[in-house]
Formats: C-alpha cells, sequence, structure tokens
C-alpha cells in the first residue's frame, strides 16, 4: 500500500512562500494498492493535480471515498480532470447524513450559477455507494468506517491490506464529543496497532481555548491518541490555513520532543503535500 498526499491544509487553499513546505491544497490523498488500483480519499483542492497526473497516465477506473460534506473537502471535484474523459469509471463511496444522497452531495459542487458544467454533462461514468456503517471492499483492500467526531458529523477509515493497516481521522475532535461522534476510547480502539494513523491536528492548546467545538483537535491529544493505540507512525494533519511552515515544523518539533520524554517508540511526521508513505 502506498499512500501519497495531494493535500493537507484545513479550511481552505493557501499560496506563498511561507506554504511552500507542507503545501496549501485541501485535503485529498491517493492509495495505491498492491494490484495498482487508485483509491482517492476526499477531493479537496488537491484533486486537481492528482487528476492530471491521472488523465497524463490514462487511467480509467478510480475509486473515491469521502469523509464528509464541508466545502474544502470537496471543492476540488469539479476540477478533477478525468470527470471529462469518456470512457472513464469513477466509483464514489461515502455517507450522505443529512443530504438525500453522495450523488447529491457531488452535484451541489457543480450546480449553476456556481459552476457552468453539471454533473449531468460529464463524460465519465459517475457510480455512487452510500455507505455509513458497513465494512467494504476495494480489490484487495478492506475498509472499515468510523464515525467522526465533527459539526454535521463525518466518517473516519482503516484500510487493510495484507495485515498492513492505515487509519485516516481528519476532522476528529478528541475532546469534545459533537452529535454521532464517539469518545477518545473509541479512536484508541479503531487505530489500536495501526502501521500508519492520519489524524487532524489543527490546533495549539492555547488557540483550543476559543475554537472548542470546531469540528478539530489540539496536536498534543492526536499525539496522546497515536501514543494509547500503539501505531508505528502518527501523521499531523489538516493545517490550519494560517500556520507557516516554520510554526508547523515547531508543533512537530514539540511532538517529537514529548516522545522522547515518555520514551516512546512511535514515529511521528508532518503530512506534506507530495509526501509518499509505503506500507510493506
Amino acid at each position: 500500500m502506498v499512500i501519497r498526499c495531494w493535500g493537507a491544509r484545513g479550511s481552505i487553499p493557501v499560496s506563498g512562500r511561507e506554504y511552500l513546505k507542507y503545501g496549501g491544497e485541501t485535503t485529498c490523498l491517493e492509495l495505491r494498492t498492491k494490484d495498482d488500483r487508485i483509491i482517492i480519499i476526499d477531493a479537496g483542492s488537491g484533486i486537481r493535480r492528482l487528476g492530471n497526473a491521472l488523465a497524463h497516465e490514462n487511467r480509467r477506473e478510480v475509486s473515491l471515498v469521502f469523509t464528509h460534506a464541508h466545502w474544502d473537502h470537496l471543492m476540488g471535484f469539479p476540477f478533477f480532470k478525468p470527470l471529462y474523459m469518456a470512457g472513464v469509471h469513477i466509483e464514489t463511496f461515502g455517507c450522505p447524513f443529512a443530504q438525500d444522497s453522495i450523488r447529491d452531495i457531488l452535484a451541489a459542487t457543480m450546480r449553476r450559477p456556481n459552476f457552468p458544467v453539471d454533473l449531468t454533462e460529464v463524460k465519465a461514468q459517475v457510480t455512487y455507494h452510500g455507505y455509513c456503517d458497513r465494512t467494504f471492499t476495494i480489490g484487495p483492500v478492506t475498509i472499515t468506517p468510523i464515525l467522526l467526531s465533527h459539526p454535521n458529523q463525518g466518517i473516519g477509515y482503516k484500510f487493510v491490506e495484507d495485515g498492513k493497516s492505515f487509519v485516516f481521522l481528519t476532522d476528529n475532535e478528541l475532546s469534545f464529543v459533537h452529535p454521532g461522534g464517539l469518545t477518545f476510547q473509541d479512536y484508541v480502539q479503531f487505530s489500536a496497532g495501526a502501521d500508519l494513523l492520519v489524524h487532524d491536528a489543527e490546533f495549539t492548546a492555547a488557540e483550543y481555548e476559543r475554537t472548542r467545538t470546531w469540528g478539530h483537535s489540539v496536536y498534543a491529544d492526536a499525539l496522546r491518541l497515536g501514543m494509547e493505540a500503539g501505531v508505528a507512525t502518527l501523521g499531523l494533519f489538516h493545517h490550519n490555513q494560517d500556520r507557516a511552515d516554520e510554526a508547523v515544523d515547531a508543533i512537530l518539533e514539540d511532538c517529537r520532543r514529548l516522545l522522547a520524554k515518555a520514551n516512546a517508540g512511535m514515529q511521528c511526521v508532518a503530512v506534506a503535500e507530495g509526501m509518499e508513505m509505503v506500507l510493506s
């Protein structure tokens, strides 16, 4: 299993020299299976560049898995080039929550007058699966969902291939239980023994004094989750749109200091646009 990051930023895309190291695109990850299937997680602005790369490869089969319907996880969908290529099949998965269907969620991103091309006009064949609480498979990968603690709800996922596991829990508030969300210990149990846990780590403790209930975690809570779950590597994710590279570096340095102080064997990285993580 190979995981590539095409966007690790939260809320809105950003640009400038202060964002070169970790990137400015919003959530989009690509997972390549051992038989070279393509699974995409979320369609934030990062999916535009991924779509260009897939079009260049002339890839015709893509699976797209959604965590939730907030704008920063959908905004890139209308700009995903394979949508406009005949002979392409895009299979989508996710939980519609308050919406009627995954199709309705995606159609809303392309509705006039906000976008000139309607979803009904694309050339690709798009199919929809509204899975909220059932385990499913895509090729050799088994995918298990879990409810997130986030406003308007969301879904995290565990991806398992050949005994290697990748858990993705972005937009998850560990210190506050939103309607539909679960407890800290539930997320510990779900993440237990994962080879890679990528978790929301948007805020510092000082910032959280005013952002509690916004649906995102303090990085120290994400670190504690990874340690208690016994994961091999923690990836800090959903970097705040106003947090420049040096400030992300400082968060990562503090996490590594806390790990050393606890004599913990877990590795910690700050997920960056362009980063590739291999589980084999």
